[in-house]
């Protein structure tokens, strides 16, 4: 990878922004899936692409491994976790019922302002899906269920969809290849049905329209694996 080299003209970074910098660009390519589950993360190639210390590397880690998304192995080695299949059971429990809590939850409390954000975020996912951008799709689907998540009031449950949804982006990232990144237009009008539900204010109806929706996502990626699992993780092709 080409190192980055700092601009002479630049402004001295504020202190900790080059920890955020290097997070943020390891995290989305971890995400991604540009750096592939089981890829060696070396502090000191690290450092020299980023054309920093090894200081704001290490604490990029500490960071990234907080969130699970690297793992040190008993032998010091530092590499990009690996999705565990094993435990998708348990996510999908626990997207579903927060799909289920956070969309009921905006419904009892449907208010215009918040409205606005849920639909820009929803104009966005549309948008991407027109545009088969698998990246910004998955990235305007987890922005419009947090907007749902927020509007439900709960910062608790907002911090753990959150997560959660961010867990599961490699897992769409696969499975979106099936589709070659065309991702059927159902997805888009199952969203407009969940807006449509939290206006109405119908908590019912936002709480059946939630089950189904995250439903249907976990059985096309539980058929996905099924059925790919024989090489779930080839991921040499290019993503």
């Amino acid at each position: 990878m080409a190192r980055i080299e700092p601009d002479e003209n630049e402004p001295p970074r504020p202190r900790g922004s080059g920890t955020q910098s290097v997070y943020a660009v390891l995290r989305r390519e971890i995400l991604a899936m540009a750096l592939p589950p089981g890829s060696p993360l070396d502090e000191v190639r690290l450092s020299d692409r980023f054309g920093m210390s090894r200081t704001p590397v290490r604490e990029a880690l500490l960071r990234l491994s907080a969130e699970g998304l690297i793992t040190t192995l008993p032998n010091r080695n530092t590499i990009v976790s690996p999705i565990d299949f094993a435990s998708l059971p348990g996510y999908f429990d626990a997207l579903t019922l927060m799909y289920r809590v956070t969309t009921r939850g905006a419904a009892m409390r449907s208010e215009p302002e918040a409205m606005k954000v849920i639909r820009a975020r929803q104009a966005e996912f549309a948008a991407a899906v027109e545009a088969q951008d698998a990246l910004r799709m998955i990235e305007a689907n987890r922005e419009f269920h947090v907007a749902i998540a927020e509007l439900a009031g709960n910062a608790y449950y907002t911090s753990f969809f959150a997560r959660l949804l961010d867990e599961g982006r490699r897992i769409l990232r696969l499975y979106y290849r099936t589709f070659d990144d065309r991702l059927p237009r159902q997805y888009v009008e199952e969203h407009e049905k969940i807006i449509a539900a939290i206006e109405a204010r119908d908590a019912g109806q936002a709480d059946d329209l939630a089950i189904q929706h995250a439903a249907q996502i976990v059985k096309q990626i539980q058929d996905y694996l099924a059925r790919d699992l024989g090489d779930p993780l080839d991921l040499e092709k290019p993503v």
